[in-house]
């Protein structure tokens, strides 16, 4: 059959709105040197076994003359694997299919280092920005909303009074959307799920490889189990992470409560929670094998990348903490787990909140677009022109727009120093 690319559009679509917003605010000097935080990194999808290459092929053969996807290469030589990832051909078994298909200029983003350069600008305009500040309960007053903040290190609370609140707190946004008491978060849930990478500590490995190197998901494994050899770069300095590996707890957050999933739950959301308990046994299997695995195991799945990986040049890291969303649906399933990013905003467009996982900090401009459409749709006329200058292609889908898709390309190329 016919492979469906409509979500990778999407995704890169969304990506562009992000690159454009970010050469916005770097020609404007609000944001600082890209480079600490943006930085070129091929993107590699790679297959193994007549399946999957077969698979790959086909996606690539959709993809190629999609405007948004420029330049990408397809080959199943194994010259050429071995040329463009050195570390994953050593000691490969060239007798399986293998092949990859790849674009030269995809990049390595570092959120944590774009999220201080965004709160520094903010500071520098004189915003406050008050840390270790807790939200622990949000209550409507009249058309705004008390916002009740709990100092981490005193312990004092205080209120705060908002015409508008996004709630962007990660896997908190359910418990938080759930004490505002909107009706338009009845019967959503969250499912936590907690993740590992193997970090590599040899050097001479780490500079050997410089991609992202994407594999395909077990067969029935939920699209968050695609496991990647991955170059990063941090602070500057290069790094090699493989994973990730899923772990399970009922925290929202890495610092959050063990009671986190029991206080969500809702007379209201059960019946979607049990629903999803029961449909999704792929997920549920593949969480119990991932929970299984010790070190000795996970070794062996980086090995389908890396066959000559030695145990002593990795050590496991605690990656971050991710909660899925379950959705409210119709009999007979009562619910959905959902794998992308989830609005719920109320009527009166006065509170909105992002839940999910990924794709999440790359999408973020497109989302906040979204939040800004749904809250303040009377405005937006008179916003448009603003929103235009800052992101170009807004309000139209670049895939349909060529040239000005070459044309933003180009521009966020040179502004975020990416080209060559």
């Amino acid at each position: 059959g016919k492979i469906d690319v409509s979500k990778a559009v999407g995704v890169n679509e969304k990506f562009q709105v992000s690159r454009q917003f970010w050469s916005h605010l770097v020609e404007n000097d609000i944001l600082g040197e890209p480079s600490e935080w943006i930085n070129r990194v091929p993107h590699v999808s790679f297959a193994q076994g007549m399946d999957q290459v077969d698979y790959l092929k086909a996606r690539y053969e959709a993809l190629k003359d999609n405007p948004l996807f420029p330049n990408m290469k397809f080959s199943d030589s194994e010259t050429k694997f071995r040329e463009f990832l050195p570390l994953m051909a050593e000691g490969r078994d060239f007798n399986t299919p293998t092949a990859i298909s790849w674009f030269e200029e995809g990049t390595d983003i570092n959120y944590g280092a774009l999220t201080r350069q965004y709160v520094d600008a903010l500071t520098a305009e004189g915003v406050e920005v008050r840390y270790g500040s807790e939200v622990v309960n949000l209550k409507r007053d009249g058309a705004k909303w008390k916002v009740s903040v709990k100092n981490r290190h005193t312990g004092d609370t205080s209120v705060v009074t908002a015409n508008f609140v996004f709630v962007g707190a990660g896997g908190m946004a359910l418990p938080l959307l759930q004490k505002a008491g909107i009706p338009e978060i009845k019967g959503y849930g969250g499912f936590p799920v907690s993740g590992q990478w193997l970090r590599c500590t040899n050097e001479e490995l780490i500079e050997k490889h410089a991609a992202k190197v994407y594999g395909k998901a077990s067969v029935g494994a939920p699209p968050m189990s695609v496991p990647h050899l991955d170059t990063r770069v941090i602070d500057g300095k290069k790094g090699l992470l493989f994973g990730p590996y899923a772990g399970w707890t009922p925290k929202f957050l890495k610092s959050g409560s063990f009671l986190d999933l029991f206080k969500s739950l809702r007379p209201g959301n059960l019946p979607s929670m049990i629903g999803v308990g029961l449909q999704e046994f792929g997920l549920t299997k593949y969480l119990v094998e991932e929970l299984l695995k010790d070190q000795t195991a996970k070794m062996e799945s980086l090995r389908e990348y890396m066959p000559e990986a030695k145990d002593e040049d990795w050590e496991l890291v605690i990656a971050g903490q991710r909660v899925q969303v379950i959705k409210p649906i119709g009999a007979p399933k009562f619910g959905s787990l959902e794998f992308g990013t989830t609005l719920i905003n109320s009527n009166d467009g006065s509170i909105a909140g992002l839940m999910g996982a990924s794709p999440g900090a790359s999408i973020a401009p497109a989302a906040m677009l979204e939040v800004l459409e749904r809250c303040f749709g009377g405005r937006m006329a008179e916003w448009a022109p603003k929103l235009r200058e800052m992101i170009p292609s807004y309000g139209q889908r670049l895939v349909k727009n060529e040239a000005l898709f070459q044309e933003q390309w180009d521009r966020s190329q040179k502004a975020l120093k990416l080209a060559k």
